[in-house]
């Protein structure tokens, strides 16, 4: 059955939560709290918990592809669910390159960017004031100093900088909205940029994403290759979190 561990945490969707399931989690040695996911909100990712057993706990230290990420469960939105994508996006990056990632969290990929590549800079932008405090805690936790964060809206945030820089690679592992932010990506690349869209699609309509990134690159007056499509996970039947990775030309 279908939950996540955070660090000593394990989370139960809603539809799947079960005091049996909860009771057979609380007795693994790694796990010190089950809660229920009821809802999480879009535009802040803050999860609603219901607890189910287990300590009242909702503050946890998370280990990932030897990094450590302080965090409030209940306050910031994470899935190790992401792990494998994040670890194979830095071993994507070359030496120097300036990156972007947008819709950022408490920093997982920032972090595991900057200890596994050797990327000059990484911007980080998110919109969660709570998660913005633990990913500054998280920096001195890996001891990274390469990234900086910004708390703000990515749609505000993104045309400041690019006024002032371009980045080789853009990292957009939004949340489910309507909202695509490829206008805002558009705006921080350059020829030669990367680009990792995220998307939540059902298998049939895959094509839809590419096309929907053709045209907002034509709305942009850029060119752009596709590179690949991946399935990262399957979030319900036959609907997958994917990542539409192109090229501007």
């Amino acid at each position: 059955m279908a939950f996540d561990i955070v660090g000593n945490i394990a989370i139960i969707p809603k539809n799947k939560a079960t005091k049996k399931l909860a009771k057979e989690l609380i007795k693994r040695k790694n796990i010190e709290a089950v809660y229920a996911r009821e809802e999480i909100k879009t535009r802040h990712r803050v999860p609603k918990l219901r607890h189910l057993a287990g300590k009242k706990e909702t503050k946890t230290i998370h280990k990932e592809s030897g990094c450590m990420f302080k965090l409030d469960v209940k306050k910031c939105y994470f899935t190790p669910r992401l792990s494998n994508d994040r670890l194979e996006i830095a071993r994507k990056i070359k030496k120097g390159e300036k990156v972007l990632v947008m819709f950022s969290g408490v920093a997982p990929y920032p972090i595991i960017i900057a200890k596994h590549s050797k990327a000059k800079i990484i911007y980080a932008i998110e919109i969660n004031r709570e998660a913005v405090k633990y990913a500054e805690e998280n920096l001195r936790l890996n001891k990274v100093s390469n990234v900086k964060l910004f708390l703000g809206d990515v749609k505000e945030v993104v045309p400041k900088i690019a006024r002032k820089i371009k980045f080789d690679r853009i990292l957009m592992p939004r949340p489910q909205v309507k909202e695509s932010f490829l206008k805002e990506a558009f705006l921080a690349s350059k020829k030669g940029t990367v680009i990792h869209f995220y998307d939540f699609v059902i298998a049939k309509e895959f094509d839809k994403v590419k096309e929907k990134i053709e045209k907002e690159a034509k709305k942009a007056g850029k060119k752009v290759k596709l590179l690949g499509l991946k399935k990262v996970r399957e979030i319900a039947p036959y609907k997958y979190h994917i990542r539409v990775d192109f090229k501007i030309l």
